[in-house]
């Protein structure tokens, strides 16, 4: 199917809900999560550095990588396909809901109603739970631990604010992304850019839209889980996709 389908159906929106994947950061050249695995890191199984208890076995290990991996998104920039979403928030009420741990919208000029898995920049104390908004040390070279901040209400060690294996989603994200997907109605758009599809409880959001009589437009070069569910698919990337629909927009 064509950009123009695409543009077609945002044309007649009142509003769009954008369901962001891995694939809209990809192209501003983020690591994957594995990608991350690198150097230092590379013998190192994910499932030792994301999880509660690989957290409560060692936090200065953890720490490192996160705090590397901190480093390594702010290394880079918003791509067009971030900066074409701010640029339709513009004329279309636009929500945005992403499953990236990044800052990537909030930096092109959109506003994020959820990051359902959670922030790497929304650090949170590991026993007390306070928000901690100070300053963290990012090292400019891998090292393999790094002593965590301490929590100013309670002492305890400041953790990652992203969920990790085994761990429940921010219920107040999930919430608010249902709520948004809800309040679609025929005729409204939901965006859905470069996510697989594979990962629940996010893989079924669009069934949600497609519920609430939302059409759903799959924008990704690839064929993913949740494309037989969308009425329109574009296939291309969200760099160079996003930027051609907001054009064809007029």
């Amino acid at each position: 199917m064509s950009v123009e389908q695409a543009a077609a159906a945002l044309r007649g929106a009142q509003q769009v809900v954008v369901l962001s994947g891995a694939g809209m950061s990809a192209e501003s050249g983020v690591p994957t999560f594995r990608e991350a695995q690198s150097g230092l890191w590379e013998e190192f199984d994910p499932s030792r550095l994301a999880t509660p208890e690989a957290w409560q076995a060692d936090p200065p290990f953890v720490w490192a990588w996160y705090a590397w991996r901190v480093g390594l998104v702010r290394d880079v920039e918003p791509n067009d396909g971030h900066r074409a979403l701010a640029a339709l928030a513009r004329t279309h009420d636009v929500t945005i809901v992403t499953q990236n741990v990044d800052d990537l919208h909030e930096r092109a000029g959109s506003e994020v109603l959820a990051h359902i898995h959670g922030s790497l920049f929304e650090y949170r104390c590991g026993d007390c739970g306070v928000r901690y908004d100070a300053p963290v040390e990012v090292p400019s070279e891998p090292v393999e631990r790094l002593d965590p901040p301490t929590c100013q209400a309670c002492a305890g060690d400041v953790r990652p604010g992203v969920v990790w294996f085994g761990e429940d989603l921010p219920m107040d994200d999930f919430q608010a992304s249902v709520e948004a997907l809800e309040s679609l109605t025929k005729g409204d758009v939901c965006l859905v850019v470069g996510t697989s599809g594979i990962v629940y409880p996010a893989a079924g959001m669009p069934a949600i839209a497609r519920g609430a009589g939302a059409t759903v437009v799959e924008i990704n070069p690839h064929e993913s889980d949740i494309s037989d569910m969308c009425d329109i698919v574009v296939r291309g990337s969200a760099a160079t996709t996003l930027p051609a629909l907001v054009a064809a927009l007029g």
